[in-house]
């Protein structure tokens, strides 16, 4: 009866365990006003055990900051690439956006737009995706696309938002000036 006991008690105390460990949830550091969204768990109730960070995410979280910090702060635009895709998370709109952005910074527009479709596949509503996709647009002198992604921002975030003001500022100036945004 004691082995009996024993296993009863291991089973109970594995049982406790599994019910009182926090759930991983995700933790974002976002450089624009949406942040990457959480995991395909829509629709589940969230337990307040699942709103504390695992160490997976505190670690994407850090790797993003260091990604963002090397492509704003620094403009080392092709050191940011590999550190994004090291996040494992290049099916995110955010992580996907920067990526695309980073390749039209080094000039290679073809891999951007591939990167910026992926991130407005994956979020529709990325404003920031649309705000960087309709630069491309400019940039290509696509100018009736990039009106098509004004008016997806006016529509997501409205004509006083900074995407919606950066793309505007971009469609006025004269086709061919040869910026690059």
């Amino acid at each position: 009866m004691s082995k009996f006991a024993a296993r009863l008690l291991t089973l109970a105390i594995f049982a406790m365990a599994l019910v009182t460990a926090p759930v991983v949830t995700k933790v974002y550091a976002a450089p624009d006003e949406s942040p990457p969204p959480p995991s395909s768990d829509k629709g589940k109730k969230k337990k307040s055990s699942e709103f504390k960070p695992g160490i997976e995410d505190t670690a994407f979280a850090t790797g993003y900051r260091a990604a963002y910090a090397t492509i704003y702060d620094r403009a080392d635009y092709a050191a940011a690439i590999p550190q994004l895709k090291a996040l494992g998370r290049d099916d995110n709109a955010a992580v996907a956006n920067l990526i695309g952005y980073a390749y039209r910074k080094l000039g290679d527009y073809k891999v951007a737009q591939i990167w910026y479709e992926r991130a407005l596949k994956t979020d529709p509503s990325h404003v920031k995706t649309w705000q960087y996709y309709g630069l491309w647009q400019v940039e290509q002198g696509n100018r009736e696309s990039a009106q098509y992604h004004l008016n997806r921002i006016a529509a997501l975030s409205g004509t006083g938002s900074e995407e919606y003001r950066s793309l505007a500022a971009a469609l006025e100036q004269a086709p061919g000036t040869g910026l690059a945004y």
